[in-house]
């Protein structure tokens, strides 16, 4: 290839490039702690004529790279360019569908599309020729005057979609558009998206999706871009060349599932000294930020492993299968057993330890009795909370002592999840006991 040919290449390559993002940094300030790092050095670009997912646990920021990309929010750091030009704001050519449907109750189905022509100062023939175009697309003609009340959770979101299709964006925004749906609805949305898409009947030239479920990005996207957690950053990128429609039995589509479950589930395997791990949670020691899990999810899961067919030990994708959990849902249940202690994780296998096994087997109270030694050996802000109340000749601490101490490692909000967390935890242990009215621990009150 000569000068002329290589340059003529890197022209077409850059006239197709639609986004490109920079050593992008987001934190949000806090008065007397270090800043919390959301996003922390992504690079990406998006071409036309590809569907990119950014798949990842919960709380690795990928919900905000999509409003950053929307011009919604300005990093704290680093550029993204929309068509070669810096964002500054929301940029023509980029449209949003989203998670709860979003839609305005007091309009119809035609007004809630129409809406952003409207902004856009589109005169109103022009309007409701194209809403309407876009009405019939998505598969929703004929009801163009009903209102939202009057429509199920998958034709709500599809007036979504073609509220975003209306505008005929270059790029669409999608931040888990299915996850709110039922299983059946989302497949049928999914699958319709997806033919409209190779057909080429789309009035977009590329999507840059969000998504917790790991098939769902299999089964759509052309590359897949894994963000680690805490903070959020490009974990890997991986081509999917499988050809459309996509058979969810094929053997090649199976492996890249398991390839992705073990990718997001590698780690260092759990250390012989007894000290606690962060498992994916933010933080470690009294820092670590718990989600809101309950001991019945946690016990549940432990059960089901130790059944057949999976006696003791589960590939990550059978297993999601088996109890119809997305990988967000799995992943924070799988890493809290693992935390204490129950349970490993590896290369996209989890197996329960002997400790577990004897959870599984053990009646309530020798469960509850094991739990609680775990509790202390592995959550250290249980351990805390059980040493200030026994120190205490009252033995009462309030709910701000601990929430207070966790404000300066994690938001205000994580902070009382996480005290949450660990007060279900503790009162299924009997470690302590808690108060809600007067938002106070103890050891002599089981209330």
């Amino acid at each position: 290839m000569d000068l002329a040919d290589t340059t003529s290449s890197s022209v077409r390559a850059a006239k197709n490039q639609l986004l490109e993002l920079e050593g992008v940094r987001q934190t949000y300030s806090k008065s007397d702690s270090p800043d919390l790092v959301v996003l922390d050095d992504v690079a990406l670009k998006i071409t036309e004529g590809e569907i990119v997912g950014l798949l990842g646990r919960s709380g690795s920021g990928k919900s905000t790279l999509l409003r950053i990309v929307s011009g919604l929010v300005t990093p704290t750091a680093g550029r993204v360019l929309w068509r070669g030009h810096t964002v500054t704001g929301p940029s023509e050519g980029i449209s949003m569908v989203f998670q709860s449907f979003a839609l305005f109750p007091w309009l119809t189905v035609l007004q809630n599309v129409e809406l952003g022509l409207e902004a856009l100062g589109v005169p109103a023939a022009e309007r409701r020729r194209r809403a309407i175009d876009a009405i019939d697309l998505i598969g929703l003609d004929g009801f163009e005057s009903a209102y939202p009340k009057e429509l199920s959770g998958g034709m709500r979101q599809r007036v979504g979609f073609a509220r975003a299709l209306v505008v005929h964006p270059s790029l669409m925004l999608m931040d888990e558009p299915f996850s709110a749906l039922d299983v059946l609805t989302a497949e049928t949305l999914r699958t319709d998206l997806i033919d409209l898409w190779i057909e080429g009947r789309l009035p977009i030239k590329s999507i840059l999706m969000v998504t917790h479920n790991i098939e769902e990005a299999v089964l759509m996207c052309d590359r897949i871009l894994i963000f680690s957690s805490n903070p959020g950053r490009v974990a890997a990128e991986i081509a999917i060349d499988l050809i459309h429609p996509r058979n969810r039995l094929d053997p090649a589509f199976r492996q890249l599932v398991d390839d992705i479950y073990a990718r997001m589930t590698r780690r260092a395997p759990l250390e012989k000294v007894e000290k606690p791990i962060s498992g994916g949670f933010a933080g470690t020691g009294i820092a670590m930020a718990l989600p809101r899990l309950s001991t019945n999810r946690l016990s549940g899961l432990i059960e089901a492993l130790a059944q057949a067919p999976f006696n003791g030990e589960a590939d990550l994708p059978d297993l999601a299968a088996s109890l119809q959990l997305e990988a967000g849902e799995l992943f924070p249940i799988l890493e809290a057993l693992q935390l204490m202690r129950f349970a490993e994780l590896e290369a996209g296998d989890v197996k329960l330890t002997e400790a577990g096994q004897r959870f599984a087997a053990a009646e309530v109270d020798n469960r509850k009795r094991l739990f609680a030694e775990h509790l202390l050996a592995y959550v250290p802000l249980s351990a805390l909370i059980r040493r200030v109340l026994d120190e205490r000749p009252s033995h009462h601490a309030p709910f701000a002592r601990f929430s207070e101490e966790l404000e300066d490692y994690m938001s205000e909000d994580d902070a009382e999840q996480t005290v949450r967390t660990v007060i279900a935890w503790g009162r299924y242990g009997e470690l302590f006991g808690y108060n809600e009215e007067m938002r106070q621990f103890n050891l002599d009150d089981p209330s």
